[in-house]
């Protein structure tokens, strides 16, 4: 016989900690008016569901004695998703995918579906729409709807079960705010009922060997909604990203289990759904007809992919007391810091100065190989002196003025040749160390001062 009763907590909407009181700031993350009320209906151990076995026998083994199986990545037949969850789709995967309204998860995993319906078993599980609505949109894709198994549900308890019976190899949860379990009795989208919920989904993946696909909403700031224990409970955690102005969107793996982070994906959304742009560079060069001040083309690189992007830098006298800084695409930090380099070993004074950089397309650079490339736009706008149409840069710059190397320097190198660009100002340890890249001139920079000999 099962023992239940009820009590109240308060849970921060940030981090999912718990605590008895009601306080104006979480003690834990530290996030201000992040702290709710819930009431929880708390059962035994012996009759809970968290508490049966999560897969498998509970025995300790030893490592050797454990039988490594090879992990099979399953194609989602859109190459581009491949990509970002590391060449394929592997059963018995939680995958957490975020984004903003209306920006394409639905369409995606619909369209990823009727795909993988002609190899595996497939579930949509729609919390948030009808299937009248689900249905309508299929038929807007062009999408078979032979093979497509549909439950509007949104109790998890009820979902497991009908999954059991009908055994599906790949399940979409759209949305997990929406789901619920009927042991807690707090609203869906509490942060107790979306971790309960997502830890009984991933304790059916594992048991069951089923890949499942959770989409999540967004908060103001950009980032997953709820507790961010839920990023720690899935083994992916994928970004959608894109511009409501844009039709490209772009899909980043920040969190995986079975490739690489930080790949990229990118595609453009048509009145048929979701499309593959199999030239990502391209959509991030603005390839302008006459050089122009302030712009200048990188090579970044995302998860094993280069890829060409354009950093633009507006220089302005500024009327303030305290000039802007503005950066889109670029860690704002680091904007400053730059500019205080380029003054201290570049005798460069930008203090007076308002200052934007862009990255265009877009593109959120987050690694520091774009260093160099900000220092050269701003100098560029600065002076009002276009650099060449064909010039590549990339490299890291230190507090100190030297330019340091970035990984992956040959293949930025050949993937800017592969683009037209003729010369690139490099760190000199990214220089080719055997023969040279055919058609392009390297031009190699140990201190910052170097590297802005080329804008004398």
């Amino acid at each position: 016989m099962s023992v239940s009763k009820s009590k109240t907590v308060y849970v921060c909407n940030a981090c999912g900690a718990q605590s008895t009181k009601w306080s104006g700031q979480c003690f834990d993350c530290g996030a201000w008016n992040s702290i709710a009320e819930e009431t929880v209906t708390v059962s035994s151990a012996k009759s809970h569901p968290r508490f049966s076995g999560y897969a498998g026998d509970s025995v300790i083994q030893r490592l050797a004695d454990v039988v490594g199986q090879q992990e099979l990545h399953t194609s989602t037949g859109i190459p581009e998703l491949d990509r970002v969850l590391g060449n394929g789709l592997v059963l018995g995967a939680v995958i957490l995918i975020g984004g903003d309204p209306g920006i394409g998860k639905s369409t995606l995993l619909l369209q990823a579906l009727a795909a993988l319906g002609e190899q595996l078993s497939t579930l949509y599980v729609t919390g948030e729409e009808s299937l009248h609505q689900v249905s309508m949109r299929a038929q807007r894709l062009g999408l078979s709807l032979d093979k497509q198994c549909l439950l509007a549900e949104t109790r998890v308890e009820r979902i497991l079960e009908l999954a059991r019976q009908e055994q599906p190899q790949v399940i979409v949860i759209d949305s997990i705010q929406t789901i619920y379990t009927e042991t807690l009795q707090s609203a869906p989208g509490a942060v107790a009922q979306l971790r309960e919920s997502t830890a009984m989904l991933v304790r059916y993946a594992k048991q069951t060997n089923t890949a499942i696909f959770l989409v999540g909403h967004v908060t103001k700031e950009g980032t997953l909604a709820g507790p961010r224990v839920l990023e720690h409970m899935v083994d992916t955690v994928l970004y959608f990203e894109g511009d409501s102005g844009s039709s490209f969107r772009v899909i980043r793996a920040i969190k995986n289990r079975f490739g690489a982070v930080n790949e990229l994906g990118v595609f453009a959304m048509t009145d048929r759904g979701l499309r593959e742009v199999s030239n990502p560079s391209a959509i991030f060069l603005s390839r302008h007809p006459d050089p122009v001040s302030g712009s200048v083309v990188m090579v970044t690189r995302e998860g094993s992919r280069p890829l060409l992007v354009e950093v633009q830098a507006l220089v302005d006298e500024s009327h303030l007391s305290n000039p802007r800084r503005v950066t889109l695409g670029l860690e704002h930090n680091r904007l400053a810091m730059l500019l205080a380099v380029l003054h201290r070993h570049g005798g460069i004074a930008t203090y007076d100065q308002d200052v934007f950089v862009n990255v265009v397309g877009g593109v959120r650079l987050t690694e520091t190989a774009a260093d160099l490339a900000v220092i050269l736009a701003v100098l560029s706008s600065l002076r009002n002196r276009p650099l060449a149409v064909d010039l590549v840069v990339f490299g890291e710059v230190g507090l100190a003025g030297e330019i340091r190397p970035v990984p992956g320097g040959q293949e930025r190198l050949k993937e800017a040749a592969k683009h037209g660009f003729k010369r690139a100002v490099v760190p000199k340890t990214n220089a080719p160390k055997r023969g040279s890249i055919e058609g392009m001139e390297i031009v190699t920079a140990e201190r910052l001062a170097d590297a802005l000999e080329i804008l004398r």
